[in-house]
């Protein structure tokens, strides 16, 4: 498969613009390792393997271990995943596919349950971000040319 457009190349303001968001996201009281599996299960959602290969690196060099990022594509039956961690996931599921059903008010209940209100902003930020990246790396075909 060949890269149909580079958009960094094609609009650098734009992407300046993303790597803004990213810079704050990166602030967060969202750890590290959530962050990744956030990033990593809706790029499994999105079918985006460029996204899916960055995002479990940094997940392994952040410290998260194979088995459970071989199990997230089925955490909600795994018992790798805190109470915590499966909640964001389970947000990040149905906003990914938001046109499906929305967000429910069973999930987030379950969210707020686990974060505070600062902190849910922040989720639903992130996953609306790394959405926004992989519809750019899918709808380009963008790919990873080396490990």
């Amino acid at each position: 498969m060949q890269q149909r457009l580079n958009i960094k190349l094609l609009e650098p303001e734009a992407y300046k613009a993303m790597y803004v968001m990213e810079q704050y996201l990166s602030t967060t009281n969202i750890s590290l390792i959530l962050k990744e599996l956030i990033k990593i299960r809706a790029s499994q959602i999105n079918g985006c393997a460029y996204c899916i290969q960055m995002h479990t690196k940094e997940a392994r060099n952040g410290g998260e271990t194979e088995q459970r990022i071989y199990a997230l594509s089925a955490w909600w039956e795994s018992p790798l995943f805190t109470e915590q961690e499966k909640a964001a996931l389970a947000m990040t599921d149905e906003i990914t596919k938001i046109s499906k059903r929305g967000l429910t008010e069973d999930t987030f209940q379950k969210v707020r349950e686990n974060f505070d209100e600062k902190t849910i902003a922040q989720l639903i930020i992130l996953i609306n971000s790394i959405n926004s990246w992989n519809r750019i790396a899918v709808a380009t075909h963008m790919f990873h040319t080396s490990e």
